[in-house]
């Protein structure tokens, strides 16, 4: 080839790279960095990414070159030169796609090994995935339970998932990996965040009708931002049962669906809870016995006019937990209804 020709191929490849690079580069297709395992996940994806330029714009100019140089008039109908194969060009394209995809592989195993590393002394978190909502427990909080996920920004976190009814899937965009959480297995993700903020927690598996309802978020707070709000649930739920038992109430998402006037609670998806000495007379069950019931085993008794399998079952609570939840419910409705 003349040296003429290999230019031209040269200044095509650079173009048609350019073009490639720019798409890549200039357009935000990820989410904000927000975690450590993101920061590795994200050189992987740029390495292939570059991977993928490199190879597209050798393509694309072998394409561009040979159009422009070897194209016949309109009415010449001739065969073309009978060609024969190159071994040694064949040897090259085989062997270098095996090496990129090698080197990808290795990239990939590499991140992949030091993302599910916790280290000698993460924080644990059990996270817990039910039809339709997240919960989350911090046995080294004397199993604190909240209904969204709170992290210390710099803190390795093992967040050990499980599903009490069917196959779920854990994701935090910003924080780059995805995990199920399968019915009878215990699986685990491991986060470092690196970024305050709020995130979206996601269910990624298919779950059933509330599927795309069952979100929450993960706070990323200072240490010390987070010990004060440990701090302060453990107060609450250590203290007298109405105010134990808001506190229950609050961290467990409840007013997200539920209208209580002693919550400023004004949800409309599920029943109005001050109205719950009328619906447990309905269900011709005593008081207690019914809000307990209907805080384990929401499908018992579903108040007529809501559907089933919409509330999740809170069958997971402490006992200390649900006892304040329930004393505190009874309470408040009993108020709310006069």
């Amino acid at each position: 080839m003349r040296r003429g020709s290999i230019l031209q191929l040269v200044g095509l490849g650079v173009l048609f790279g350019g073009a490639a690079t720019l798409v890549a580069v200039l357009i935000p297709w990820l989410p904000p960095v927000a975690s450590k395992q993101r920061d590795r996940i994200d050189f992987v994806f740029w390495f292939t990414t570059g991977i993928c330029i490199a190879v597209f714009a050798l393509v694309a100019a072998v394409i561009a070159y040979s159009l422009i140089k070897f194209r016949v008039r309109p009415d010449d109908d001739s065969d073309g030169p009978p060609i024969h194969g190159h071994t040694g060009v064949e040897i090259v394209w085989t062997a270098v796609p095996a090496i990129l995809v090698t080197a990808i592989s290795i990239v990939s195993s590499i991140a992949l090994v030091k993302n599910d590393d916790a280290g000698k002394d993460p924080m644990n978190v059990a996270v817990t995935a039910r039809q339709f909502s997240w919960s989350f427990t911090y046995p080294g909080e004397d199993d604190l339970t909240s209904a969204q996920l709170r992290l210390p920004l710099g803190k390795t976190v093992k967040l050990h998932l499980r599903a009490l009814d069917v196959i779920h899937s854990f994701w935090v965009p910003e924080f780059g990996q995805k995990q199920d959480a399968v019915p009878g297995q215990d699986t685990s993700l491991v986060i470092t965040p690196t970024k305050l903020g709020t995130y979206p927690v996601i269910c990624t598996e298919l779950c059933g009708l509330g599927h795309a309802l069952m979100r929450t978020s993960a706070i990323v707070m200072k240490p010390a931002a987070f010990q004060a709000w440990v701090r302060e649930q453990k107060n609450a739920a250590s203290g007298p049962p109405g105010q134990a038992g808001q506190a229950v109430f609050t961290s467990n998402g409840c007013a997200s669906c539920h209208t209580l006037k002693a919550a400023n609670a004004t949800g409309t998806t599920g029943p109005d809870l001050d109205k719950l000495p009328a619906y447990a007379k309905q269900a011709g069950k005593p008081l207690e016995d019914f809000v307990k019931e209907s805080i384990v085993d929401p499908n018992a008794y579903v108040q007529p006019g809501f559907p089933k399998n919409v509330m999740p079952p809170f069958s997971t609570l402490p006992a200390d937990q649900l006892d304040a939840l329930v004393t505190y419910l009874i309470d408040s409705s009993k108020r709310g209804g006069q």
